[in-house]
């Protein structure tokens, strides 16, 4: 996968995104999400801006927050905490942009308060509570985490696949 990526970057520098929501600490929670999917899949080197090829900029520019199901009583069960995030990735030695575009990532949440024992697929992985070893925490924390997740994971996967 990683020779999709064009030969000449072999590193990458991920800034701070810039956070046009009122959540505290959101951008740092996504920058770092995305810094650690590409150290795991080591496709590229992280660098700082002065020595990298490329640079990954980031806007968070929209969190929603609603009603996701209900039960029969009409009450609701779940909430969904979503995340929009605008992406350009910049080829510095070629001065251009290699892609842009919007990344969204959802995780759910009931009011229990107890994300282990809800009956709620919080990460959307197909385990629910006692199936699922990672469903633990505060619940808008953990849907917050799943959201940054899946924006990092599909960022990712478009950089492997620009070209």
């Amino acid at each position: 996968m990683a020779g999709s990526i064009p030969p000449h970057i072999k590193s990458i520098a991920i800034p701070l995104m810039d956070n046009q929501t009122a959540e505290f600490g959101l951008a740092e929670d996504i920058t770092d999400g995305i810094i650690e999917q590409f150290n795991d899949a080591g496709i590229l080197r992280i660098s700082d801006e002065k020595s990298a090829h490329s640079i990954l900029k980031g806007t968070i520019k929209k969190v929603s927050e609603g009603p996701y199901t209900y039960s029969k009583q009409e009450s609701v069960s779940e909430y969904r905490y979503k995340i929009d995030v605008k992406i350009e990735w910049y080829d510095i030695l070629e001065e251009k942009n290699i892609f842009e575009g919007v990344y969204s990532g959802f995780g759910a949440y009931g009011l229990s308060g107890d994300i282990g024992s809800d009956g709620i697929d919080n990460d959307n992985d197909g385990k629910i509570d006692d199936m699922d070893d990672d469903e633990f925490g505060e619940p808008r924390s953990f849907a917050t985490n799943v959201a940054v997740s899946k924006i990092a994971e599909d960022i990712l996967n478009d950089i492997m696949t620009t070209w």
